[in-house]
């Protein structure tokens, strides 16, 4: 995952591995949403029986840039 904007409205989501198409979706998705928000739509999304998915990566890296970011 990589914010190249920031937290506000413009951030770019880009994914670096996991399904190309699903990834491609979450992060179209996610742009221009409020960091609370994506975190809150896509937090504890499993993929079939692994316990995360790469929407759920993106609400643990947007957790942790709110962490690094005193939010």
């Amino acid at each position: 995952f990589e914010d190249t904007v920031g937290l506000a409205a413009g951030s770019k989501v880009e994914f670096t591995g996991g399904c190309p198409g699903n990834t491609q979706g979450v992060a179209r998705l996610s742009e221009n949403r409020p960091i609370d928000e994506v975190i809150s739509i896509v937090d504890g999304i499993q993929c079939g029986p692994k316990p995360t998915s790469c929407p759920d990566q993106l609400a643990q890296a947007l957790k942790q840039i709110k962490a690094e970011a005193g939010l």
